[in-house]
């Protein structure tokens, strides 16, 4: 199974076999994804299906056990800076600098981008207002609550104006007003042509944002392409003539699941 979601075009990723095992365990397995500039991409897939180790080896977190990494025409290999240079990164864990304000934070991760002082500043500026963050100017990263986190993080990812952003769980532990405000900015973004590469558990979000989709279950890619003509290209026994699957009802169908709970578990509950 390959992700081929553009032809022609050098794409903004693209995988070969790529493969990473811890021991004996291979959590990802020969992974071929092609990934279209200016997309908005979701990477889909059930809990420890190899989502996550999959974005660490795209962004340079974790070296592949096998396979070739290309991102924005680059070897990842071979120029793992040059790629880093041009990417922004929101990991599930955030990886912040707790002991800091925001301005602070974003100051810091300005000054590792190279950026010059004044456009640091500007930027920080117009980012904190932009994710609701600058009322409180004093307040340290660690007083924070998760969904501030969330948006801090963002804005570190965009402050050099990447290219490709990766969100790893972007949308986890977000109330309503800051999800809005997340899936707002990144629809702009992805309309003025940065490529966005998306995990989500959240998929009535992933259904609203992506014009494309993977799924990988067990280490391995089981689907792959554009949404609209993937749900056209499956059926689920009693639903045809409900018009379009739902992307859960897709999901659950390429993965194995099961949308009925057992009839004779906790039995003791009923």
């Amino acid at each position: 199974m390959s992700a081929n979601t553009q032809t022609g075009s050098e794409p903004a990723i693209e995988t070969q076999d790529l493969v990473r095992r811890f021991g004996d365990f291979t959590a990802v397995d020969r992974i071929n994804l092609r990934v279209a500039a200016g997309s908005f991409f979701g990477f889909l897939g059930p809990n420890g299906a190899g989502k996550s180790t999959t974005i660490k080896m795209l962004t340079g977190l974790l070296a592949p056990t096998s396979g070739r990494v290309r991102v924005l025409g680059h070897d990842l290999a071979a120029e793992p800076l040059e790629v880093k240079r041009r990417i922004g990164v929101v990991p599930e864990d955030l990886s912040l600098f707790e002991r800091l304000t925001g301005a602070e934070m974003l100051s810091f991760t300005g000054r590792m981008y190279n950026l010059a002082r004044e456009d640091t500043s500007a930027r920080s500026r117009e980012l904190l207002e932009l994710m609701e963050l600058a009322d409180e100017p004093r307040k340290l990263v660690v007083e924070y609550s998760h969904g501030m986190k969330k948006k801090l993080a963002l804005a570190c990812a965009l402050i050099h104006r990447p290219e490709i952003l990766f969100l790893d769980e972007p949308f986890e532990g977000v109330d309503a007003i800051a999800s809005r405000t997340l899936k707002d900015l990144l629809s702009r973004l992805t309309a003025r042509g940065l490529t966005v590469f998306l995990t989500s558990h959240v998929l009535e979000i992933v259904e609203r944002l992506c014009t494309d989709i993977a799924v990988i279950s067990e280490g391995r890619l089981v689907a792959a392409g554009p949404l609209a003509e993937l749900r056209r290209g499956i059926s689920v026994e009693g639903q045809e003539s409900r018009g379009p699957l739902s992307l859960e009802d897709y999901f659950i169908k390429v993965v194995g699941g099961t949308r009925d709970a057992d009839a004779d578990a906790l039995h003791w509950l009923t």
